[in-house]
């Protein structure tokens, strides 16, 4: 048994990837680009140290080291270089999980097919949790209301609109297609498999369109499909909640939670649940906030 250099067991990984997914419809296309992206980053970190320690840490006939310099003490010296840089300990810890996924358990048969001995990556801790949403006050949803209702009808519309209406993500907004739009006794519903939880859940969300935003909607398809959307029209959307207040770098998928948490508010945890297409738990932690009732003056005496 050998211990392959990175790159070599990257390109393995991307390979067994596209094996694995016929087999389970798993890992999915995001989480090989993620594997990827954590991958480079982990390496331009190696290259810069290896630049500066020439003999720590350098390829050995190569230009990439072998798997066997991913330890322990390496790893919390990678860890502790992002957040010395000012990564924010989330994004930090999010890389190494991406890097993590080169040594999945999944995939460890498809190295052993090679003649390739990993050794287990080295245990880093757990992953921090984004604090729990917070409603905005009512003030700052006045004046996100006031900046939708002012939006013309295109296609940064269309997007905000699948957002605050709808709750979705942007993923799913660029994969939409006119077939998720169906019609059932005279009524429009959009009807979806949210991607990211599609091997989880797997939740199918159908959701009513309001007549009048359905109307309006269908001005900007074309040729009778949604419009093709790309990343800068939610550039713009985190740009313009920004500009309303609201911090980080995801600032339009705050519409998106003012939905999730304005339904939850007036229909309920289950209604929450049917829009966004996520379980109870994540809906509680990241999209509602059960912390601020908004229900009047209230004596359970008086129900019983």
């Amino acid at each position: 048994m050998s211990v392959p250099s990175m790159d070599k067991m990257m390109k393995a990984y991307i390979e067994s990837a596209s094996i694995e997914r016929l087999k389970c419809g798993r890992p999915g296309d995001g989480t090989v680009k993620n594997t990827l992206a954590g991958f480079r980053r982990f390496m331009r970190w190696i290259r810069a140290r290896a630049e500066k320690r020439s003999a720590e840490c350098a390829a050995s006939g190569g230009e990439y080291p072998p798997v066997s310099i991913v330890r322990s003490a390496l790893i919390h010296k990678y860890l502790a270089d992002m957040l010395k840089d000012g990564t924010r300990p989330i994004t930090a810890v999010s890389s190494l999980y991406q890097l993590r996924q080169l040594f999945a358990k999944w995939v460890l048969p498809y190295y052993e097919d090679r003649g390739w001995k990993i050794p287990p990556f080295p245990s880093f801790g757990h992953r921090p949790k984004a604090p729990r949403y917070r409603r905005p006050d009512a003030a700052t949803l006045a004046k996100v209301k006031a900046w939708y209702v002012a939006l013309p009808t295109d296609e940064t519309w269309f997007a905000a609109t699948m957002m605050l209406e709808f709750a979705m993500r942007n993923g799913d907004i660029m994969r939409l297609k006119r077939d998720n739009f169906v019609e059932r006794g005279g009524r429009i519903f959009l009807n979806y498999v949210p991607h990211k939880t599609e091997h989880s859940s797997g939740r199918i969300v159908k959701w009513p369109v309001h007549p009048s935003i359905w109307e309006r909607m269908r001005t900007v398809f074309t040729c009778g499909d949604p419009p093709a959307l790309d990343e800068a029209v939610f550039d713009t959307l985190n740009a313009a909640m920004r500009a309303l207040g609201f911090e980080g770098t995801k600032g339009a998928y705050e519409l998106r939670k003012i939905c999730v948490d304005h339904i939850y508010q007036k229909f309920g945890a289950e209604m929450a649940v049917s829009i966004s297409g996520d379980d109870i738990r994540t809906i509680m932690h990241y999209y509602a906030d059960p912390a601020q009732p908004n229900i009047g003056d209230i004596r359970v005496a008086d129900l019983l």
